[in-house]
């Protein structure tokens, strides 16, 4: 414990810590108000503040906290059809990702990270979606390319989210779709880097004192779905979403 007691320390008296809070602030609203965000804002957060060995799997595993938070309202309004199909794919395929969160050079992985939220980013920004049908086979790639990227980075939700929302269903059964993809991958993120040793003192003393502030601000997200018009959220969303990806890839 004297280990864990120093390292919590250490983190309350350095001042990125304050970054961290703010950030987790902000990826609380978003992932309660949209579905997602959680990962696409802390994952290139973390990573340029602590490392992608420790910022990738704090976020991992406040990831699962708030999935298990927001699933049992969501499950039932969205299309399982769809989400456990992408789901699956991404499970078989997170373990071969984390192998890159195991080996890659960290400085390399967190300019990849944040280039890849960049990208992302700038595309919902041109409005772009993907507008054709959703047979088994793109859901399953999609869900593969999704797995090696959560495994890989923390991030999954680009190729998800860029799929599903330029489906017709209402915004309610968008944000349902996501939340339950981002709970069934959540469970098998957190295995590789716990099996890889990664999930010592410096991420639990972390997560201890980020969680909370999580899960405080995901439910003030989700009143707000129902209150502000979505073309407010959306435009901060852009603009946090490539400030984000910005700071970890030119850092």
């Amino acid at each position: 414990m004297a280990s864990f007691g120093g390292e919590l320390a250490a983190v309350l008296t350095d001042w990125r810590i304050l970054a961290a809070v703010l950030a987790t602030a902000i990826a609380g609203i978003m992932r309660g108000y949209s579905g997602f965000g959680t990962a696409i804002i802390l994952a290139p957060i973390y990573s340029t503040l602590w490392g992608p060995r420790i910022g990738v799997p704090v976020m991992l595993l406040m990831e699962l906290f708030v999935s298990a938070q927001l699933l049992p309202k969501a499950f039932g309004q969205a299309d399982r059809r769809v989400i456990l199909p992408l789901g699956l794919a991404a499970v078989i395929a997170t373990p071969m990702g984390a192998f890159i969160l195991l080996t890659a050079e960290q400085d390399l992985l967190r300019r990849f990270i944040g280039g890849f939220v960049l990208v992302f980013g700038l595309l919902l920004m041109s409005g772009w979606r993907y507008h054709g049908s959703r047979p088994l086979a793109l859901n399953l790639a999609v869900g593969t390319t999704a797995g090696l990227l959560k495994g890989a980075t923390g991030v999954s939700g680009p190729p998800v989210i860029l799929y599903l929302l330029a489906g017709p269903e209402a915004a309610q059964r968008h944000r349902a779709n996501l939340i339950l993809f981002f709970a069934v991958i959540s469970v098998i993120s957190v295995i590789p880097p716990a099996l890889g040793g990664l999930m010592g003192w410096p991420v639990a003393a972390r997560m201890l004192i980020l969680l909370p502030l999580l899960l405080v601000c995901v439910p003030i997200g989700a009143r707000l779905f129902h209150v502000l018009p979505p073309r407010w959220y959306r435009r901060l969303a852009l603009v946090i979403l490539v400030g984000s990806g910005s700071v970890a890839l030119l850092s």
